[in-house]
């Protein structure tokens, strides 16, 4: 990859960086945002769906006693950042944003091993490697260059490390219309690349996936039944069965997969 284009990159990120410090969305971004959250958010709530998935992350991460903790991209600290703090032998969160890095260090005050730093991940200015485990919540789809990332996270990560990614699909037909009429109007589209097929295989091809879940399949059109003249209960155990289809069948099935809104994957570095 040559310079020029890590430099292209890097200033495209210095724009990433003012657009989270400020977190000024235009009105299509706002309104994909409510569709995208608020219009799934009842059964995501009823179906502990978040839950499920930090409960799967804590269980990949293990024993971090003796770990060092690279929490990529955290902004003011996800929902895990102070449980790898508290648990980690060292604990380094990373982002772009300098304002919400200087939120997330007052957080981290009660714990000496840890530290925040506004940097970016792709810089040459970002010189720690070594790296048991790299975490990164909703983060990996902001790099468009994936040889870069790649390149970056295997340098990063040590011979041994863990990967934890969770990150949106663009891989179903309805939700690549959608986002196909929605991306010229987006305010941060220079940064959004939601995973497409090439891109999971990408991953799978450059890291062993020593296991992936996906969610918001089949169960993502459940909030039509609304519409329909079903009780509460029948409905959500309709929808409880179509999340575990989705929950279960994605570990295997690249079909099924594909149908979802969002992948998190345990992955390793190849040997």
């Amino acid at each position: 990859m040559s310079d020029t284009r890590l430099q292209e990159v890097l200033e495209t990120n210095k724009k990433q960086k003012e657009f989270y410090n400020v977190k000024k969305k235009n009105a299509a971004t706002k309104l994909w945002s409510f569709m995208r959250n608020k219009l799934l958010s009842d059964f995501r709530k009823e179906l502990q769906i978040n839950e499920q998935v930090y409960e799967k992350h804590r269980t990949w991460l293990g024993d971090l006693s003796d770990k060092k903790v690279l929490d990529l991209g955290c902004y003011a600290g996800n929902h895990l950042s102070l449980y790898l703090a508290e648990n980690a032998k060292s604990y380094l969160g990373v982002d772009l944003s300098d304002k919400a890095i200087g939120q997330l260090n007052e957080r981290l005050k009660d714990f000496p091993n840890a530290k925040a730093e506004a940097i970016d991940f792709l810089s040459p200015e970002f010189t720690e490697t070594d790296f048991d485990v790299i975490y990164a919540y909703g983060v990996l789809h902001h790099f468009e260059s994936l040889d870069l990332l790649f390149g970056k996270l295997k340098e990063k990560l040590a011979d041994d490390g863990k990967l934890i990614s969770y990150d949106p699909l663009k891989t179903s037909l309805p939700l690549r219309i959608i986002r196909g009429i929605y991306r010229p109007f987006q305010s941060d589209a220079d940064w959004e690349w939601p995973f497409t097929k090439k891109t999971v295989q990408r991953f799978h091809n450059e890291f062993k996936v020593v296991e992936r879940r996906a969610i918001l399949g089949s169960s993502k059109w459940a909030f039509f039944l609304n519409l329909l003249p079903m009780s509460s209960t029948k409905k959500m155990n309709y929808i409880k069965k179509l999340h575990k289809k989705d929950w279960e069948q994605s570990q295997t099935s690249d079909r099924h997969l594909y149908k979802c809104m969002h992948l998190t994957m345990l992955m390793e570095q190849n040997s």
